[in-house]
């Protein structure tokens, strides 16, 4: 599929990894739709983009609520006529060791409330945007992309229980609907990024980077842009069908 004039929907699009890929597609030519829970990022992206009215929308869109996703995905279809390409990335972590014992006493544990968010987010905010995404997609009878962006802790991390089970489910979710939406000229694929330097990460103390570097073989952290190529990679190989994709420096978890 070439990017453009295609229409691309951007789910978490106001943080690092959304702002990357926005700025690779505004440049080649795409038309965005960019979503996003809180409105200032979303504003500051736009006008960052210089795009016109008619190629970029923002909507402003909680991704766990069903009826906010239903809108959101029929406004995409009404302002631009369809919809070509879903970039299913928006994520969040609540990060704590599920139990924690010192001295024979229980220190703490990991909150429902903690696990329930990440997982409405992650996992159920993944699945009813690529369910709306992919009603569109079919109903149109043109090709279409889905792609889930997952993470290398899908194979878990310490402290990550919420956030891992999640990733693991957006992985298995891209393959199981490859093989549903195949018949509808509907590919999907998932990423899964390993430690990336958007601005939350460069903001970790000087000595704790060194140590993330330190366990990736090429010695440093990705880049966003690197994630948002891969993106590209997806959308214009049209025979890269139902994969998850490894970008984490050699990183094995």
């Amino acid at each position: 599929m070439k990017i453009e004039n295609t229409i691309i929907a951007i789910t978490g699009a106001g943080g690092g990894l959304g702002k990357s890929m926005a700025q690779l597609l505004a440049g080649q030519g795409a038309r965005l739709a960019l979503l996003d829970y809180a409105a200032k990022p979303l504003a500051q992206l736009k006008t960052e983009l210089g795009l016109p009215d008619a190629d970029c929308m923002t909507i402003v869109c909680d991704v766990s609520n069903e009826d906010q996703v239903d809108k959101a995905f029929a406004d995409i279809n009404k302002y631009f006529g369809g919809l070509d390409v879903l970039v299913n990335n928006a994520g969040i972590t609540r990060d704590a060791l599920m139990i924690k014992v010192k001295d024979g006493e229980l220190v703490s544990r990991m909150t429902l409330d903690n696990w329930n968010a990440v997982i409405d987010v992650n996992l159920t905010g993944v699945f009813l945007c690529g369910r709306a995404a992919a009603e569109y997609m079919a109903l149109s009878k043109k090709p279409g992309i889905i792609i889930n962006i997952s993470s290398i802790c899908r194979s878990g991390n310490m402290g990550q229980t919420n956030y891992s089970a999640t990733k693991a489910g957006v992985a298995a979710m891209a393959v199981t609907w490859a093989k549903e939406l195949a018949r509808y000229g509907v590919r999907v694929n998932a990423i899964s990024p390993g430690f990336i330097g958007t601005e939350m990460v460069k903001s970790i103390k000087p000595e704790a980077l060194q140590k993330m570097s330190a366990m990736i073989p090429l010695g440093r952290i990705g880049e966003p842009d690197e994630i948002s190529h891969t993106v590209q990679f997806i959308i214009e190989n049209d025979f890269v069908n139902g994969r998850n994709i490894e970008v984490d420096g050699g990183m094995r978890l």
